[in-house]
């Protein structure tokens, strides 16, 4: 849903069938460093799957130290998804940061 964080949004062929609020979804974008994902404005979030992502990057999570996944980039940043009070995980674009999960 955030715009600022895509590249590239248009049409495409294919459409989504979301069982929610969201209905179909039909349009995408270019995330910088991860690749073309689904994009609906009208939504609460951006959405990527885990499954996805596991394929390009690193992911560890550890449930004991710090409850959250974080996303290991090549030039060693990290990308931190933590989970909300609801137990979805996200991750803010804002604060990026478990102090937790550092080494």
């Amino acid at each position: 849903m955030n715009k600022k964080l895509l590249n590239n949004i248009g049409d495409t062929k294919k459409s989504l069938s979301l069982p929610c609020y969201a209905g179909i979804v039909s349009k995408v974008g270019d995330l910088p460093e991860f690749g073309t994902v689904w994009f609906y404005e009208d939504g609460i979030a951006n959405i990527i799957s885990l499954n996805n992502v596991k394929k390009k990057y690193c992911v560890t999570y550890d449930s004991t130290a710090c409850d959250c996944f974080e996303l290991n980039i090549a030039d060693g940043t990290k990308r931190v998804f933590k989970p909300s009070k609801k137990g979805l995980f996200y991750s803010s674009v804002s604060n990026d940061v478990c102090n937790h999960c550092r080494n």
